[in-house]
C-alpha cells in the first residue's frame, strides 16, 4: 500500500531533523551556489526564509539580491475561522527580517497583496518533497497551493529540496498546483514534468 501524504510528511521530517548539522550546511551552501544561474538583474523573485531543518538558507536570498533582483518574501494569514488564506509579500531588504507567526521570519516593511506574486518570474517554493511529474509535497497548512494559483503561468514555480526529496511518484490531490523545476543541491535546477520553455535542464 503507498504511503499517504501525513505518513510521507512525517517520515520527511524525522529524516530532515536527523540530519547532521554539517551536512545540512553543505547542503545549504550548494543551493545557493545554483542560484545566480536560475536569474538575471532587474526580475522578482518569490523567495522563502528557510525554518529550522528546510533546505536553503538566509545567504540564499541575500545573494538573489546581490544580484540585483527584488526578492519577495511570504506572510502567513488566516480568515477568522483560522483557516490559510493567500500568502502576502513583502520585499526584502538585508538585516530587516521581523518575527513573524509561529516564529517565522518576515521582512518588516509594507505588506503586499497577493497578487503579488504575479510579478515574479521564478519562484522558489518550500516543500518536503517533489516527484518528476510536478507533484510538490507541502506541510498540509494550504498556503502555497491558495498562493499559486494567482502567480504568473509562464514563471518558473521550483520546489526547493533535498537530493532524496527528489522522487519518482507522489500522491496527488485535484487542488495541488505542478512545479516546472526542483532546485536539489547536487543536481541543480531539474525540469520537472509541467516545464515548458527555453533553459530548461534534466537530471542525469
Amino acid at each position: 500500500m503507498s504511503a499517504t501524504k501525513a505518513e510521507l510528511r512525517a517520515s520527511i521530517l524525522v529524516a530532515r531533523r536527523a540530519l547532521p548539522a554539517h551536512e545540512h550546511d553543505a547542503d545549504a551552501h550548494a543551493l545557493t551556489e545554483h542560484v545566480p544561474a536560475l536569474v538575471s538583474a532587474e526580475t522578482t523573485v518569490c523567495a522563502y526564509v528557510p525554518v529550522g531543518s528546510e533546505p536553503g538558507s538566509h545567504e540564499m536570498i541575500d545573494v538573489l539580491h546581490r544580484h540585483g533582483v527584488r526578492v519577495l518574501l511570504p506572510v502567513a494569514r488566516y480568515d477568522v475561522a483560522g483557516i490559510a488564506q493567500p500568502l502576502q509579500w513583502g520585499e526584502y531588504a538585508p538585516g530587516e527580517l521581523a518575527e513573524g507567526r509561529f516564529g517565522l521570519l518576515e521582512p518588516e516593511g509594507p505588506r503586499l497583496e497577493p497578487e503579488t506574486i504575479a510579478l515574479a518570474t521564478t519562484l522558489l517554493i518550500p516543500a518536503l518533497a517533489v516527484d518528476r511529474g510536478g507533484v510538490r509535497l507541502g506541510r498540509g497548512a494550504g498556503f502555497y497551493d491558495r498562493s499559486l494559483r494567482l502567480a504568473s503561468r509562464s514563471a518558473r514555480f521550483v520546489a526547493v529540496v533535498r537530493d532524496d526529496e527528489l522522487v519518482e511518484r507522489l500522491p496527488a490531490e485535484p487542488h495541488d498546483v505542478s512545479m516546472t523545476h526542483a532546485l536539489t543541491p547536487r543536481r541543480g535546477l531539474v525540469a520537472l514534468g509541467r516545464a515548458t520553455g527555453p533553459g530548461m535542464t534534466h537530471a542525469t
